[in-house]
């Protein structure tokens, strides 16, 4: 397929949307063709929406809704009733939001999200202590012997965000964990399971006014609810630098740098910038880490915008005795895409690369779905065909602005886990002061 075809392609997708008396927002996209209707419903939940005091209730919560209804009151019965429709019933928390997810044949797709309504406004807090216990364990999978954290991913969101919201854990501690109880979730329920606070999206072979009629009757008793608003973090003033020790033969890397958020203009460009850096092998960061030099076997570039403040991050391990000479070359290409900005070559790429797979995800229903819900939660383009534009219209000059704007030493983050040489302290210090 080429650019063009790939544009015409996101530019033929029209979802339907509606907006329920209570104010929840309902979108569908027709797929002609798939054999699986997908219902993603998006919400704000999660660290970024807890008092310090319930920090990892969200994803306690998100686990204890799959533990029964009044119809289906155990996890098996629930799950039963999903699996004898054909579908599939997935959650997850995030940052700055949560998702409810069911994939079902096109035949039981009504009768599907209605249970999936029952799940998400009336469960019954049931299997508290069997829960609490699958929670616990993965809380315990982050830290190490002595009870010390060690997730590379908690420990770099720390280090950038320090005490705000969004440096906190997901899953928060086992102290925590050990006090919620049914009237701590049912208050955490009543505040964020609203109408205000939640998307419907869904993408399939039905019609969109059929799906959003299923969509009305399951949502339709949602309390409206309202949103508290939530400060961005303050400007990061100055590098920032953490070694955490742990034994293993490799040692994790975490080279991060603030970045635009939600709404800012340089997001676009900021995308195409991690795409220069990480979208396939011939990119910059594969070539130079691990095809030119053998640093690593592997390296990744993941840019996550959030309201008022984002965040760029290229993670990698390395052996103890390579994660300077890593972190050197790290450095070298963030300056040099600060101070020339991505090849027009480069450039070109990567919004051909991004129409394709644009055009790609509409061969999957709940990708697109999770577009259209995230999308309306979020604030931002509505369609892959709004997304595609915002992409192609990125400039080089613009994008060179965004990174000279981005790959300051004043916004970079280095967090190492694991196991460092001696004197390695002092070389990764030198080299942040370069940028």
């Amino acid at each position: 397929m080429s650019p063009r075809g790939a544009r015409a392609a996101v530019g033929a997708l029209h979802p339907e949307e509606l907006t329920l008396r209570n104010g929840v927002r309902a979108v569908a996209a027709q797929l002609p063709g798939r054999h699986r209707q997908v219902v993603d419903v998006r919400l704000r939940v999660g660290p970024l929406w807890e008092p310090e005091a319930l920090v990892g209730i969200s994803h306690f919560l998100e686990h204890v809704l799959h533990r029964g209804t009044a119809r289906y009151p155990t996890a098996h019965a629930l799950a039963e009733a999903f699996e004898s429709r054909g579908a599939t019933l997935e959650a997850a928390t995030y940052t700055d939001h949560g998702s409810m997810t069911v994939s079902a044949p096109a035949e039981s797709f009504a009768r599907s999200v209605a249970l999936l309504g029952e799940v998400f406004a009336r469960p019954t807090f049931g299997g508290l202590e069997a829960e609490r216990g699958i929670v616990r364990a993965e809380i315990l999978d982050l830290v190490d012997e002595a009870g010390e954290l060690i997730d590379p991913d908690d420990l770099s969101r720390r280090l950038i965000f320090g005490d705000h919201p969004l440096g906190r854990s997901i899953t928060g501690p086992t102290e925590h964990l050990d006090r919620f109880g049914r009237r701590e979730l049912r208050a955490h329920h009543r505040a964020h399971y609203v109408a205000s606070s939640t998307v419907v999206a869904t993408a399939g072979p039905l019609a969109g006014r059929e799906a959003l009629a299923a969509i009305a009757r399951a949502f339709a008793g949602l309390p409206p609810g309202s949103v508290p608003e939530i400060p961005p973090p303050p400007e990061q003033r100055g590098a920032r630098r953490r070694h955490v020790a742990n034994s293993g033969s490799q040692t994790d890397v975490r080279l991060a740098f603030r970045a635009p958020g939600l709404g800012d203009a340089r997001e676009p460009a900021t995308e195409l910038l991690v795409r220069v850096l990480d979208d396939g092998m011939a990119t910059r960061l594969y070539h130079e880490i691990c095809d030119r030099r053998g640093l690593a076997y592997d390296i990744s570039a993941v840019y996550e915008p959030y309201a008022g403040a984002g965040l760029l991050e290229i993670v990698s391990e390395a052996a103890p005795e390579r994660v300077v000479r890593l972190v050197t070359v790290l450095c070298d290409l963030a300056a040099s895409l600060r101070d020339r900005g991505p090849t027009a070559a480069e450039l070109t790429k990567a919004k051909r690369r991004a129409a394709w797979q644009l055009a790609e995800a509409l061969d999957d229903p709940a990708e697109i779905a999770e577009h259209l819900a995230l999308a309306r939660l979020l604030g931002t383009a509505r369609t892959p065909a709004e997304r595609l534009a915002e992409l192609e219209a990125v400039s080089r000059e613009s994008a060179r602005r965004a990174a000279e704007a981005m790959f300051d030493g004043a916004r970079a983050s280095l967090l190492t886990v694991g196991r460092l040489p001696r004197g390695a302290a002092r070389d990764l210090d030198a080299q942040l002061a370069r940028l």
